[in-house]
Protein backbone atom coordinates (compact mmCIF):
# COMPACT_ATOMS: atom_id res chain seq x y z
CA UNK A 1 0.00 0.00 0.00
CA UNK A 2 1.73 3.16 -1.40
CA UNK A 3 2.21 5.59 1.50
CA UNK A 4 0.18 8.60 -0.88
CA UNK A 5 -2.40 7.23 0.92
CA UNK A 6 -1.76 9.59 3.95
CA UNK A 7 -1.38 12.76 1.26
CA UNK A 8 -4.58 13.59 1.71
CA UNK A 9 -5.80 13.25 5.76
CA UNK A 10 -2.20 15.10 6.53
CA UNK A 11 -2.74 17.82 3.95
CA UNK A 12 -6.14 18.26 5.24
CA UNK A 13 -4.81 18.76 8.66
CA UNK A 14 -2.06 20.89 7.57
CA UNK A 15 -4.71 23.46 5.69
CA UNK A 16 -7.32 23.45 8.85
CA UNK A 17 -4.40 24.41 11.24
CA UNK A 18 -3.66 27.65 8.52
CA UNK A 19 -7.53 28.29 8.79
CA UNK A 20 -7.61 28.37 12.36
CA UNK A 21 -4.13 30.70 12.45
CA UNK A 22 -6.13 32.85 10.23
CA UNK A 23 -9.35 32.42 12.30
CA UNK A 24 -7.54 32.96 15.93
CA UNK A 25 -5.53 36.08 14.31
CA UNK A 26 -8.93 37.87 13.72
CA UNK A 27 -10.42 37.00 16.71
CA UNK A 28 -7.10 38.25 18.53
CA UNK A 29 -8.03 41.77 16.66
CA UNK A 30 -11.20 42.01 16.27
CA UNK A 31 -10.88 45.29 18.75
CA UNK A 32 -7.59 46.45 16.94
CA UNK A 33 -8.26 49.57 15.10
CA UNK A 34 -7.97 49.33 11.15
CA UNK A 35 -7.46 46.12 11.18
CA UNK A 36 -8.20 43.82 7.99
CA UNK A 37 -9.72 40.42 8.55
CA UNK A 38 -7.91 37.20 6.87
CA UNK A 39 -9.26 34.59 5.20
CA UNK A 40 -7.89 30.61 4.38
CA UNK A 41 -9.32 29.40 1.25
CA UNK A 42 -8.48 26.01 0.02
CA UNK A 43 -7.49 24.56 -3.75
CA UNK A 44 -6.69 20.96 -4.64
CA UNK A 45 -3.32 19.99 -5.28
CA UNK A 46 -2.77 17.50 -8.59
CA UNK A 47 -1.01 14.26 -8.07
CA UNK A 48 2.33 13.61 -9.79
CA UNK A 49 0.31 11.56 -12.99
CA UNK A 50 -0.60 14.67 -15.24
CA UNK A 51 -4.71 15.05 -16.77
CA UNK A 52 -4.06 14.63 -20.28
CA UNK A 53 -6.43 15.88 -23.01
CA UNK A 54 -7.12 13.57 -26.04
CA UNK A 55 -4.92 13.85 -28.54
CA UNK A 56 -5.90 11.97 -31.79
CA UNK A 57 -2.00 12.46 -33.61
CA UNK A 58 -0.58 11.26 -30.70
CA UNK A 59 -3.06 8.51 -29.56
CA UNK A 60 -2.96 10.61 -25.66
CA UNK A 61 -6.49 10.35 -23.90
CA UNK A 62 -7.14 10.68 -20.42
CA UNK A 63 -10.16 11.43 -18.03
CA UNK A 64 -8.67 11.10 -15.12
CA UNK A 65 -8.66 14.02 -12.22
CA UNK A 66 -5.51 12.84 -10.03
CA UNK A 67 -6.44 15.18 -7.12
CA UNK A 68 -3.65 14.06 -4.28
CA UNK A 69 -4.77 16.23 -1.11
CA UNK A 70 -5.65 20.05 -0.49
CA UNK A 71 -3.55 22.94 -0.47
CA UNK A 72 -4.83 27.05 1.18
CA UNK A 73 -3.66 30.18 0.91
CA UNK A 74 -5.01 33.13 2.83
CA UNK A 75 -6.70 36.53 1.51
CA UNK A 76 -7.01 39.94 3.30
CA UNK A 77 -10.52 41.45 3.21
CA UNK A 78 -8.53 44.92 2.47
CA UNK A 79 -12.01 46.87 0.64
CA UNK A 80 -13.98 45.43 3.55
CA UNK A 81 -14.75 48.88 5.79
CA UNK A 82 -15.01 48.32 9.35
CA UNK A 83 -17.63 50.52 11.31
CA UNK A 84 -16.37 54.39 11.97
CA UNK A 85 -16.66 55.32 15.59
CA UNK A 86 -16.14 58.52 17.41
CA UNK A 87 -13.17 58.64 19.93
CA UNK A 88 -12.88 62.42 20.60
CA UNK A 89 -9.72 62.22 20.66
CA UNK A 90 -8.04 65.05 18.51
CA UNK A 91 -5.26 62.84 16.69
CA UNK A 92 -8.29 60.35 15.61
CA UNK A 93 -9.01 60.29 12.31
CA UNK A 94 -10.89 57.74 10.00
CA UNK A 95 -11.89 57.85 6.29
CA UNK A 96 -14.94 57.63 4.79
CA UNK A 97 -14.05 56.33 1.73
CA UNK A 98 -12.99 52.32 1.24
CA UNK A 99 -10.03 52.94 -1.67
CA UNK A 100 -8.02 55.17 0.19
CA UNK A 101 -5.57 55.27 3.01
CA UNK A 102 -3.16 57.28 5.31
CA UNK A 103 0.89 57.59 4.39
CA UNK A 104 3.27 56.27 6.63
CA UNK A 105 6.77 56.24 6.89
CA UNK A 106 9.52 54.68 8.66
CA UNK A 107 12.72 55.27 9.80
CA UNK A 108 14.20 53.53 6.69
CA UNK A 109 12.50 55.83 4.35
CA UNK A 110 9.99 53.14 3.15
CA UNK A 111 6.21 54.26 2.54
CA UNK A 112 3.60 52.17 4.10
CA UNK A 113 -0.26 52.82 3.68
CA UNK A 114 -3.18 52.20 6.68
CA UNK A 115 -6.47 52.60 7.56
CA UNK A 116 -5.35 53.05 11.35
CA UNK A 117 -6.11 56.80 12.07
CA UNK A 118 -5.51 55.93 15.76
CA UNK A 119 -2.54 58.86 15.77
CA UNK A 120 -0.61 60.77 18.41
CA UNK A 121 2.75 62.71 18.56
CA UNK A 122 6.56 62.04 19.42
CA UNK A 123 9.14 64.79 20.25
CA UNK A 124 12.65 63.85 18.95
CA UNK A 125 15.39 66.40 19.57
CA UNK A 126 13.23 69.16 19.95
CA UNK A 127 10.44 68.38 17.42
CA UNK A 128 7.02 66.88 17.52
CA UNK A 129 5.92 64.60 14.74
CA UNK A 130 2.42 62.62 14.05
CA UNK A 131 2.83 59.14 14.26
CA UNK A 132 0.46 56.13 13.32
CA UNK A 133 -0.33 53.72 16.32
CA UNK A 134 3.22 51.50 14.66
CA UNK A 135 5.52 54.33 15.40
CA UNK A 136 5.88 54.98 11.79
CA UNK A 137 5.47 58.98 11.02
CA UNK A 138 2.39 60.07 8.99
CA UNK A 139 3.18 61.59 5.73
CA UNK A 140 1.48 65.06 4.63
CA UNK A 141 1.97 68.01 2.87
CA UNK A 142 3.14 71.34 4.81
CA UNK A 143 1.31 73.97 5.25
CA UNK A 144 3.26 76.89 2.78
CA UNK A 145 4.23 80.38 3.53
CA UNK A 146 1.45 83.24 2.18
CA UNK A 147 -1.18 79.67 2.28
CA UNK A 148 -2.03 77.20 0.83
CA UNK A 149 0.37 73.45 0.61
CA UNK A 150 3.50 72.40 -0.19
CA UNK A 151 3.23 69.60 -2.57
CA UNK A 152 6.17 67.82 -1.28
CA UNK A 153 5.63 64.68 0.66
CA UNK A 154 6.87 64.95 4.45
CA UNK A 155 6.63 64.02 7.70
CA UNK A 156 3.72 65.86 9.61
CA UNK A 157 5.43 68.03 11.69
CA UNK A 158 3.96 69.83 14.45
CA UNK A 159 5.43 73.73 15.69
CA UNK A 160 3.73 74.44 18.97
CA UNK A 161 3.25 78.17 19.16
CA UNK A 162 1.86 79.23 22.37
CA UNK A 163 0.38 82.86 21.56
CA UNK A 164 -0.01 83.75 18.13
CA UNK A 165 0.07 87.96 17.91
CA UNK A 166 -2.68 89.94 17.04
CA UNK A 167 -4.17 90.49 13.66
CA UNK A 168 -3.99 94.70 12.79
CA UNK A 169 -7.25 95.40 11.25
CA UNK A 170 -7.52 96.07 7.45
CA UNK A 171 -11.25 96.35 6.13
CA UNK A 172 -13.89 98.23 8.59
CA UNK A 173 -17.69 99.30 8.28
CA UNK A 174 -19.45 101.30 9.89
CA UNK A 175 -23.50 101.38 9.07
CA UNK A 176 -25.24 104.21 11.59
CA UNK A 177 -27.10 107.72 11.00
CA UNK A 178 -25.62 111.14 11.18
CA UNK A 179 -28.66 113.26 12.38
CA UNK A 180 -29.80 115.60 9.70
CA UNK A 181 -30.58 118.83 11.67
CA UNK A 182 -30.02 119.64 15.66
CA UNK A 183 -26.50 118.96 16.09
CA UNK A 184 -23.21 120.31 14.56
CA UNK A 185 -21.19 116.71 15.18
CA UNK A 186 -21.99 113.22 15.95
CA UNK A 187 -19.34 110.62 17.01
CA UNK A 188 -19.46 107.09 16.60
CA UNK A 189 -17.06 104.55 18.44
CA UNK A 190 -15.14 101.17 17.07
CA UNK A 191 -12.41 98.74 18.23
CA UNK A 192 -9.20 98.54 15.79
CA UNK A 193 -6.32 96.13 16.45
CA UNK A 194 -2.60 97.00 15.49
CA UNK A 195 0.18 94.79 15.28
CA UNK A 196 0.99 95.08 18.80
CA UNK A 197 -2.09 95.43 20.47
CA UNK A 198 -5.23 93.53 21.56
CA UNK A 199 -7.19 96.18 20.25
CA UNK A 200 -7.92 100.04 20.79
CA UNK A 201 -10.93 102.14 20.57
CA UNK A 202 -10.60 104.82 17.58
CA UNK A 203 -14.01 107.27 17.67
CA UNK A 204 -15.07 108.48 14.21
CA UNK A 205 -16.60 112.09 14.46
CA UNK A 206 -18.57 114.07 11.73
CA UNK A 207 -18.53 117.54 11.85
CA UNK A 208 -20.76 119.25 9.92
CA UNK A 209 -19.53 122.01 7.10
CA UNK A 210 -20.77 125.73 7.40
CA UNK A 211 -22.24 126.71 3.97
CA UNK A 212 -22.23 123.24 2.64
CA UNK A 213 -25.32 121.15 2.65
CA UNK A 214 -25.41 117.59 3.45
CA UNK A 215 -21.53 117.66 3.87
CA UNK A 216 -19.64 116.42 6.65
CA UNK A 217 -16.06 116.78 7.95
CA UNK A 218 -14.93 113.37 9.33
CA UNK A 219 -12.01 113.15 11.68
CA UNK A 220 -10.49 110.36 13.44
CA UNK A 221 -9.14 109.95 16.96
CA UNK A 222 -7.20 106.50 18.47
CA UNK A 223 -5.93 106.20 21.71
CA UNK A 224 -2.70 105.07 22.07
CA UNK A 225 -2.20 106.26 18.01
CA UNK A 226 -2.68 108.99 15.32
CA UNK A 227 -5.21 107.92 12.10
CA UNK A 228 -4.56 110.22 9.04
CA UNK A 229 -7.13 110.31 6.05
CA UNK A 230 -10.97 111.17 6.29
CA UNK A 231 -12.25 114.30 4.99
CA UNK A 232 -15.00 115.47 4.00
CA UNK A 233 -18.01 113.20 3.29
CA UNK A 234 -21.46 114.32 0.78
CA UNK A 235 -24.94 112.64 1.51
CA UNK A 236 -27.48 113.08 -0.82
CA UNK A 237 -30.83 115.59 -0.28
CA UNK A 238 -32.71 112.21 0.06
CA UNK A 239 -29.70 110.81 3.01
CA UNK A 240 -27.70 108.16 1.23
CA UNK A 241 -23.79 108.55 1.25
CA UNK A 242 -22.93 110.27 -2.40
CA UNK A 243 -18.95 110.30 -1.96
CA UNK A 244 -16.94 108.78 -0.80
CA UNK A 245 -18.13 105.74 -0.02
CA UNK A 246 -14.76 104.70 1.15
CA UNK A 247 -12.26 106.09 3.29
CA UNK A 248 -8.36 104.71 3.20
CA UNK A 249 -7.02 105.46 6.87
CA UNK A 250 -3.49 105.30 7.61
CA UNK A 251 -2.96 104.36 11.17
CA UNK A 252 0.74 105.09 13.36
CA UNK A 253 1.11 103.67 16.44
CA UNK A 254 2.95 105.12 19.39
CA UNK A 255 4.96 102.08 19.53
CA UNK A 256 5.79 102.58 16.12
CA UNK A 257 4.22 100.34 14.10
CA UNK A 258 1.25 101.06 11.26
CA UNK A 259 -1.39 99.82 9.54
CA UNK A 260 -4.17 100.61 6.80
CA UNK A 261 -7.33 100.48 7.41
CA UNK A 262 -10.33 100.48 4.52
CA UNK A 263 -13.28 101.72 6.06
CA UNK A 264 -16.57 101.26 4.44
CA UNK A 265 -19.44 104.22 5.11
CA UNK A 266 -20.95 104.03 1.80
CA UNK A 267 -23.98 102.67 4.23
CA UNK A 268 -24.76 105.51 6.45
CA UNK A 269 -27.41 107.56 6.13
CA UNK A 270 -28.43 111.60 6.56
CA UNK A 271 -31.81 111.17 8.09
CA UNK A 272 -33.64 113.33 10.76
CA UNK A 273 -33.79 111.68 14.45
CA UNK A 274 -30.67 110.29 16.72
CA UNK A 275 -27.61 108.93 15.93
CA UNK A 276 -28.46 105.34 15.02
CA UNK A 277 -25.35 102.77 15.08
CA UNK A 278 -26.87 99.43 12.92
CA UNK A 279 -23.16 97.84 12.67
CA UNK A 280 -19.73 98.41 12.92
CA UNK A 281 -17.30 95.61 12.29
CA UNK A 282 -13.77 95.07 11.04
CA UNK A 283 -11.29 92.09 10.81
CA UNK A 284 -8.71 92.34 13.05
CA UNK A 285 -8.35 90.10 16.06
CA UNK A 286 -6.78 89.89 19.50
CA UNK A 287 -3.68 87.91 19.89
CA UNK A 288 -4.83 84.46 20.52
CA UNK A 289 -3.36 81.54 23.31
CA UNK A 290 -3.32 78.16 21.80
CA UNK A 291 -5.81 75.72 22.44
CA UNK A 292 -5.61 72.73 20.85
CA UNK A 293 -3.89 70.74 17.76
CA UNK A 294 -6.70 68.41 15.85
CA UNK A 295 -7.01 67.25 12.44
CA UNK A 296 -10.32 68.79 10.50
CA UNK A 297 -12.55 67.04 8.25
CA UNK A 298 -10.51 68.18 5.19
CA UNK A 299 -7.71 66.29 6.32
CA UNK A 300 -5.47 69.44 7.56
CA UNK A 301 -3.43 68.78 11.14
CA UNK A 302 -4.00 72.73 12.63
CA UNK A 303 -3.91 74.58 15.81
CA UNK A 304 -6.41 76.36 17.24
CA UNK A 305 -6.17 79.59 19.38
CA UNK A 306 -8.27 81.44 22.15
CA UNK A 307 -8.91 84.26 19.12
CA UNK A 308 -10.54 81.93 16.65
CA UNK A 309 -7.52 81.68 14.32
CA UNK A 310 -5.60 78.35 13.35
CA UNK A 311 -2.19 77.90 11.97
CA UNK A 312 -2.10 75.23 9.70
CA UNK A 313 0.95 72.67 9.87
CA UNK A 314 0.10 70.14 7.28
CA UNK A 315 -2.30 68.60 4.89
CA UNK A 316 -2.70 64.42 5.42
CA UNK A 317 -1.68 62.14 2.17
CA UNK A 318 -4.65 60.41 1.46
CA UNK A 319 -3.86 57.92 -1.29
CA UNK A 320 -6.03 55.36 -3.72
CA UNK A 321 -5.65 52.70 -5.67
CA UNK A 322 -6.23 51.33 -8.68
CA UNK A 323 -6.49 47.72 -7.25
CA UNK A 324 -6.06 48.18 -3.75
CA UNK A 325 -6.97 44.35 -3.12
CA UNK A 326 -3.66 43.50 -4.10
CA UNK A 327 -1.71 45.26 -1.72
CA UNK A 328 0.50 43.78 0.14
CA UNK A 329 0.17 43.14 3.45
CA UNK A 330 2.66 43.60 5.56
CA UNK A 331 0.36 42.74 8.86
CA UNK A 332 -3.48 43.25 9.78
CA UNK A 333 -3.27 46.97 9.79
CA UNK A 334 -0.16 48.26 7.28
CA UNK A 335 0.17 47.57 3.72
CA UNK A 336 2.54 47.90 0.83
CA UNK A 337 2.00 48.75 -2.83
CA UNK A 338 3.84 46.51 -6.03
CA UNK A 339 3.46 46.04 -9.41
CA UNK A 340 -0.82 44.59 -9.05
CA UNK A 341 -1.79 47.54 -7.43
CA UNK A 342 -2.03 49.19 -10.26
CA UNK A 343 -1.91 53.25 -10.29
CA UNK A 344 -1.80 55.23 -7.53
CA UNK A 345 -3.33 58.68 -7.11
CA UNK A 346 -3.77 61.21 -4.20
CA UNK A 347 -7.42 61.42 -3.06
CA UNK A 348 -6.65 64.04 -0.77
CA UNK A 349 -3.84 66.33 -2.06
CA UNK A 350 -1.92 69.22 -1.57
CA UNK A 351 -4.53 71.41 -3.37
CA UNK A 352 -7.05 68.55 -2.67
CA UNK A 353 -10.40 70.61 -0.90
CA UNK A 354 -12.90 67.43 0.55
CA UNK A 355 -14.75 67.74 3.19
CA UNK A 356 -16.32 63.68 2.60
CA UNK A 357 -13.28 61.65 3.21
CA UNK A 358 -12.15 62.42 6.60
CA UNK A 359 -14.05 62.16 9.97
CA UNK A 360 -12.11 63.61 12.59
CA UNK A 361 -12.44 62.68 15.92
CA UNK A 362 -13.09 59.29 15.01
CA UNK A 363 -11.24 55.58 14.04
CA UNK A 364 -12.29 52.94 11.40
CA UNK A 365 -12.84 49.29 13.83
CA UNK A 366 -11.52 45.82 12.52
CA UNK A 367 -13.51 44.37 9.95
CA UNK A 368 -13.55 41.14 11.73
CA UNK A 369 -17.26 39.76 11.68
CA UNK A 370 -17.18 37.92 15.32
CA UNK A 371 -20.58 35.40 14.60
CA UNK A 372 -19.05 34.52 11.52
CA UNK A 373 -15.51 33.72 12.96
CA UNK A 374 -16.98 31.48 15.20
CA UNK A 375 -18.60 29.92 12.73
CA UNK A 376 -15.69 29.22 10.96
CA UNK A 377 -14.37 28.08 13.68
CA UNK A 378 -16.72 25.55 14.53
CA UNK A 379 -16.44 24.33 10.89
CA UNK A 380 -12.71 24.27 10.98
CA UNK A 381 -12.63 21.58 13.92
CA UNK A 382 -14.81 19.73 12.70
CA UNK A 383 -13.07 19.70 9.40
CA UNK A 384 -9.92 18.74 10.78
CA UNK A 385 -11.05 16.03 13.35
CA UNK A 386 -12.15 14.34 10.31
CA UNK A 387 -9.04 14.82 8.83
CA UNK A 388 -7.43 13.20 11.96
CA UNK A 389 -9.68 10.39 12.07
CA UNK A 390 -9.02 8.98 8.10
CA UNK A 391 -5.04 9.31 9.00
CA UNK A 392 -5.71 7.02 11.61
CA UNK A 393 -7.57 4.94 9.89
CA UNK A 394 -4.93 4.65 6.92
CA UNK A 395 -2.43 3.96 9.32
CA UNK A 396 -4.58 1.36 10.39
CA UNK A 397 -4.92 -0.20 6.95
CA UNK A 398 -1.28 0.06 6.36
CA UNK A 399 -0.90 -1.87 9.85
CA UNK A 400 -2.70 -4.50 8.50
CA UNK A 401 -1.02 -4.95 5.37
CA UNK A 402 2.32 -4.75 6.96
CA UNK A 403 1.03 -7.96 9.24
CA UNK A 404 0.02 -9.71 5.95
CA UNK A 405 3.11 -9.24 4.47
CA UNK A 406 5.05 -10.61 7.02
Amino acid sequence: MALSIFTPSVTGMDVQSQAMTSVSTNMANMRTVGYKSNETLFYSLLGSNPVVKGNSAWGLSSTRVDIDGVGAYDRTNIGRPGIIATTGNYFDAALNQSNAFFTLKDAGGDLYYTRAGSFSTVTQNGQTFLIGNNGFKVQGFPAAEGGGFSSSLSDIELKYIEKIPSKPTSVAEVIANVPADGVDSSSYGITIYGPNNDGRPMTMTFHKVEGKANTWDVSFALEDGTVTGGGEVLFSPNGEVVSPKNMSLAVTWDDGSTNSIDLDISNMTQYAGSTGITKVSQDGRESGNFIRALIDDYGVVKAQYSNGETLNYAKLAIVGFTSPENLTPVNGTLFESNSDTGSSYYVIGADTVNSSVVVPESVENSNVNVEQEFSNLIVIQRAYSLNSSAFTTANEMTSVAIDLKS
